[in-house]
């Protein structure tokens, strides 16, 4: 049961840092084509740089929160080892 507990908990880590990077990649490149259509269409208003920094500010916050729930998790974890090794070990 604990493997399994390790596994999805695990399983959830890679998902959340899967979906970063999808997130990060998606704003590349949508951004990227806001910027060649604003260029292409109107060159004296630099309107992309809006979206780009909104969205940014989003993409910032959500590999906070990857970040801090990753690190904070790995403490967690870590001190729930330590007391583990301190119990006796049980019979199975």
């Amino acid at each position: 049961m604990p493997n399994e507990d390790a596994y999805n908990m695990a399983r959830k880590r890679v998902n959340a840092k899967i979906g970063l990077y999808i997130h990060g990649v998606v704003y590349v490149v949508v951004n990227v084509l806001l910027f060649l259509i604003n260029l292409l269409t109107s060159r004296e208003t630099l309107w992309f740089i809006w979206p780009l920094m909104g969205w940014g500010i989003g993409l910032l916050l959500h590999a906070t929160i990857i970040c801090a729930f990753s690190e904070g998790a790995g403490f967690k974890q870590r001190m729930i080892e330590k007391e583990m090794r301190k119990l006796p070990a049980q019979a199975p």
